[in-house]
């Protein structure tokens, strides 16, 4: 007799051993037709393996997180399959599953979006088959005779060690995979292919290149045509194309991948840093600033010499050796170890602005989401151990705050100990209990990685979510009990000894490049009146009214309010039109009966129009709604 438990502690008898569709089955057809996948006693696997002992079963059905990535990773089978029909010579490698979709990489004559329809089509038969995917263990040997004739299956099958390997197959396509698989092909019932480009075979420029085919599939296909509509508006609010269109940012190949950003932009940048640097005050920061460079001695004692090499500019100075920083940690550590501390000075929280510069390939280059150079609103926590709850609390209140600011919602993963890791049990257990009694005590939900944390301490990420439902990963809160131990960092107790102090880093924008393009998709470009690189614009009828016009803008100028004058020899609807497709929160006209009350007419961009408005109104109402850093436009009464 063999028992089968259930998530809710129900058991289920069977005679003689079954597969899991058996058990799905037992509970109704229904269910077991919406079945992907099973867990058993923690370990996901086809639904076709058999049950041959009690165990703890969970389905996983297309409503479960995990379900999507299953269904990926056979629908990137599925597309090879449809590739082995159409183009027979191909040779295949790896088709992994990637965020939103998956890829497959093949050794084939060159393919183009214009072949994805013939490829789809096909891929649209074996899908109507509903063919199964059948798993089948072999030996290492048996593999290699299998793939003799495929180079690159056989290269990676050789690098495995000896034991068991697993092959996928359905119907005329066999496939080297470990799974696990969803029962049969019909279960993708909504897919389309992304985009194709070239990828070197193992990222080796060396090796033959590849044709990288990206695709994403889905269980349905409303779905599906939700994900395309939000690629489409992620499309319009790309911020490379935005900020082109406002004059916020260019790159140049005088210096690939380290962005330079225009006056628009800057009066952003100087907008964010104000905010940022107003709310740390409030919070008990102090802010810092450290060298560009530093010497190679530094960075072999943190330890990024040895470690993080490959991705740093370095310069020799008199003959020494040194690096353009990565990171901004060293530096921090150094004026640390400036004055003896007590522990009545703790905690620090030292705050930094610091422009760092790492070597990415130019290949992964990515308008400000991934670029060379760029600033991080890095802080160091130095304090004792009692108040690491206290602290991350803290921090958690300022992100919520900050980003709140902004209209980002976010959610928080707790990170834990990984397999490589440095420092004592008793320390790993008492960081991870004081940022998880810190999640606690903040009151949000929030999911746990194992063993996911860095090597020297565990770390809190921060997931924000944009206007469009996208998900940024940008501010991190780590332990870290590697530095302060390398850089022999101390404060003296109570009992009058010294003690090695408990240090966070953090970030809260993150690289503040790629916070600023993030923003620039999350708003598109309609940035709130005091983000706005210019938040008014001045619009005189006629030629005779520019003096007038003039007369206005200094007021305002005087009020701090970023404005100019558009006089151009242009119509007013004209005028409107460009202030509009330059997403000017206010636009203000000036007439005759303007000019003779010393009135405005003003027009928000959302349309909304005002006329004999009193000028020390305007001023006063744009003014308040800035100080209080508004994500709407109330301006107007």
């Amino acid at each position: 007799m063999i028992y089968i438990t259930f998530p809710d502690g129900t058991v289920k008898e069977f005679e003689q051993p079954v597969d899991g569709m058996a058990v799905a089955k037992s509970i109704s057809e229904g269910f077991a037709a919406n079945c992907v996948a099973m867990e058993i006693d923690g370990n996901t696997m086809d639904l076709s393996l058999p049950l041959k002992k009690d165990a703890t079963i969970r389905f996983i059905t297309a409503s479960d997180p995990e379900a999507v990535t299953i269904l990926r990773h056979s629908a990137a089978h599925l597309m090879a399959q449809a590739i082995s029909h159409i183009y027979p010579k191909a040779h295949f490698t790896i088709g992994p599953v990637v965020e939103n979709g998956f890829y497959y990489d093949m050794d084939m004559e060159p393919v183009s979006e214009e072949d994805f329809a013939k490829i789809e089509a096909e891929m649209k038969k074996l899908v109507k088959a509903k063919i199964p995917l059948q798993r089948k263990e072999v030996s290492k040997d048996e593999a290699l005779k299998f793939y003799a004739n495929e180079p690159y299956k056989s290269e990676m099958i050789s690098d495995l060690e000896d034991g068991t390997i697993t092959f996928y197959t359905q119907g005329d396509f066999t496939d080297l995979c470990r799974g696990p698989h969803i029962p049969h092909t019909g279960f993708i019932k909504a897919f389309k292919l992304m985009k194709v480009s070239g990828a070197y075979w193992r990222g080796d420029p060396e090796k033959p290149q590849l044709q990288r085919i990206y695709g994403t599939a889905f269980f349905s296909k409303k779905e599906l045509k939700a994900y395309l509509t939000l690629l489409e508006e992620a499309a319009k609010r790309d911020h490379r194309k935005v900020g082109t269109a406002l004059d916020l940012f260019s790159f140049h190949d005088d210096a690939p991948g380290m962005p330079f950003f225009h006056a628009n932009g800057m009066e952003i940048w100087n907008s964010l840093l104000a905010y940022w640097r107003e709310e740390h005050r409030r919070a008990g920061y102090v802010e810092t600033k450290t060298p560009l460079i530093l010497n190679r001695v530094l960075w072999e004692k943190s330890g990024h010499w040895e470690n993080y090499r490959e991705n740093m500019y370095t310069v020799v100075i008199d003959e020494t050796e040194s690096a353009i920083k990565p990171m901004n940690c060293p530096g921090g550590m150094l004026l640390y170890r400036m004055k003896r501390h007590s522990y009545k000075d703790l905690p620090i929280r030292a705050a930094e602005i610091g422009l760092v510069h790492r070597h990415e390939l130019s290949g992964v280059l990515s308008g400000l989401f991934r670029v060379r150079a760029f600033h991080q609103d890095d802080a160091h926590i130095f304090m004792t151990p009692d108040m690491i709850e206290e602290e991350i609390l803290g921090v958690l209140k300022l992100v919520a705050r900050m980003y709140s600011t902004f209209g980002l919602g976010f959610h928080l993963e707790l990170s834990t100990r990984p397999e490589k890791s440095i420092g004592s049990d008793l320390q790993w257990e008492q960081a991870t209990n004081g940022l998880a009694s810190a999640l606690d005590a903040y009151g949000a939900d929030y999911q746990v990685n194992k063993g996911d944390g860095a090597f020297y301490g565990p770390k809190i990420d921060i997931h924000i979510k944009d206007a469009i439902g996208r998900t940024w990963q940008c501010g991190t809160i780590q332990l870290d009990m590697s530095l302060p131990e390398r850089f022999d960092l101390s404060y003296i107790g109570e009992d009058n000894e010294k003690h090695r102090p408990v240090m966070i880093h953090r970030v809260i924008f993150g690289s503040i490049e790629r916070f600023f393009g993030i923003l620039v998709e999350h708003f598109a470009g309609k940035f709130p009146l005091w983000l706005a690189p210019v938040q008014v614009v001045i619009l005189p009828i006629n030629d005779h009214l520019v003096p007038f016009a003039a007369e206005v803008k200094d007021l305002f100028s005087a009020a701090g309010l970023r404005s100019f004058i558009d006089d151009r020899t242009e119509s007013l609807n004209k005028k409107v039109r460009g202030a509009q497709l330059n997403k000017i929160p206010l636009i203000v006209t000036l007439g005759e009966k303007e000019k003779a009350n010393n009135t405005l007419a003003v027009r928000t961009l959302d349309g909304k129009v005002s006329y004999g408005v009193g000028r020390d109104d305007f001023i006063n109402a744009a003014v308040s709604n800035i100080l209080a850093r508004k994500l709407e436009m109330d301006v107007l009464a």
